[in-house]
Order: structure tokens, then sequence, then C-alpha cells
């Protein structure tokens, strides 16, 4: 059974994040889960760039805002001072597009108001 949210519990917390149009996930340093007080959800084997392998724990749920557009996700832990990770399921989620010359995240043109989401 899942404990219920009060409102006055919900936290906050804004950052700059890399978008890693190579990975699945998103990734959160450990503090940063901690002090959203994610609950633990399981364990993951990740495959890093350089095709290391490794084991790693997976959190949530965890509401993620970018362009005013929101989803609820799960995030893997990452180590003390990481770099925080945007993923596919994110941009996905979110119907955005990256712009790599201009380093920035857009909204779809053909979506400017909600995501377009495909179910075939």
């Amino acid at each position: 059974m899942r404990k219920r949210i009060n409102e006055n519990e919900v936290k906050a917390y804004g950052i700059e994040a890399l978008i890693d149009t190579g990975a699945v996930l998103s990734m959160l340093p450990k503090e940063i889960i901690e002090q959203l007080g994610l609950d633990y959800r399981r364990k993951a084997i990740v495959i890093f760039a350089d095709e290391r392998k490794d084991e790693m724990e997976v959190y949530g749920p965890v509401s993620i805002k970018i362009k005013n557009r929101e989803a609820i996700i799960e995030v893997l832990m990452g180590p003390p001072a990481s770099e925080p990770l945007v993923g596919q399921i994110v941009l996905e989620s979110l119907d955005l597009l990256v712009d790599c010359t201009k380093q920035t995240l857009l909204v779809r043109p053909e979506s400017p108001l909600l995501p377009l989401l495909k179910l075939k």
C-alpha cells in the first residue's frame, strides 16, 4: 500500500540538466533524490557510453516539468554531485525536440499546445 502524499510534503527542486539523447532513463544525483524524498523502486543494469555495465538504483515517482509540459517518471540515482541527465523517456513523454545547434529543447511545431503521443 502506498502512502498518501500530503500537499505540504511536496518538494520542488529547480535544476539545469544535460539532455542525453543516448540515455533512456533520466538520472539525478544522490543528494537531490534524498532531498526530494523519492522512494526506492528497483534496480536496473545500465550500459554506459563506454560499454561498461553497472547496477543502479531506480527511484520515483518524480514530476518533471520542461517547457510547461509535465510528466511523472522514474529516475536513476547517480553518484553524489553528478550532473543531472534528461533521457529519451522524458523527451518522448513531453514531445520535445532537441536543437543541437542552439543547445535547447523545442516543443514540436505539430503539437504546440499538448504533447502528441503515438499509441501504434
